[in-house]
């Protein structure tokens, strides 16, 4: 017997359908949504369904809700862009290369000081957590993981071992946007394999807590995925 779902995840779909279409630019900015009655006939859901949805996109900054003025569209300068939700619905529709260019331009301000942090205070509990997934890259490259998964735990367990809160929540930002980067950049390099030797570079840099050897080798991963993003941009003018 199929069970019926359940308030959340009736709001949660809805969330997605509605924040789908708006980035999508089914809704223009500045433009109206239907109304909470519309969309629950629309969409088949209640209404205190549909109140929680307008409330959880409300504070991603996709739209204000105001008393006789309805349902509109902000615009994207209003995005939470950190928010993984408007992230994963970007990047799943309508990836750009200028946005991939920002995102690693982020990354390149972030990742290379975390590295530096990471090999002056990172636990051994940590190490083993960062050296696990290179394992895993290893694997990946062997057809024994997913080189996707792997890559970014590598990634993710360097934020974490960092040990600023700051960092560490930035985690599923950064594992969200990394999904669509690494493909779309392997796939303008023609790469079928991720080079592993890099990232035996970065973690035993962190083994012997070289600050600057470490930072300075993430710094040139990063260096490279924003020249494939670049030239690929000067293509395109």
């Amino acid at each position: 017997m199929l069970k019926t779902p359940s308030k959340h995840n009736l709001t949660h779909q809805l969330t997605h359908t509605l924040g789908t279409a708006i980035v999508n630019g089914k809704y223009k900015v500045g433009e109206g949504l239907p109304s909470e009655a519309d969309i629950c006939i629309a969409e088949g859901v209640s209404r205190s369904a549909t109140r929680e949805a307008v409330k959880m996109l409300s504070a991603k900054g996709l739209i204000s809700s105001r008393p006789k003025q309805g349902i509109r569209v902000l615009p994207e300068s209003s995005w939470n862009m950190f928010d993984t939700d408007i992230l994963g619905w970007i990047l799943n529709s309508k990836p750009s290369l200028t946005l991939l260019l920002e995102f690693t331009q982020v990354r390149s301000g972030i990742e290379p000081l975390a590295g530096s942090l990471a090999a002056q205070v990172a636990s051994p509990e940590q190490l083993s957590e960062i050296e696990e997934a290179l394992q895993r890259m290893i694997d990946a490259n062997d057809g024994l993981d997913d080189p996707l998964d792997a890559c970014i735990s590598f990634h993710a367990a360097i934020l974490k071992a960092s040990g600023n809160r700051f960092f560490a929540q930035l985690t599923d930002f950064i594992s969200t946007a990394l999904r669509v980067s690494i493909r779309y950049t392997n796939r303008l390099t023609g790469a079928s394999n991720t080079d592993v030797s890099k990232y035996k570079q970065i973690y035993q840099a962190l083994v012997k807590n070289d600050a600057q050897t470490a930072s300075r080798h993430l710094t040139t991963l990063l260096n490279s995925s924003l020249s494939v993003i670049e030239k690929e941009l000067q293509k395109q003018k």
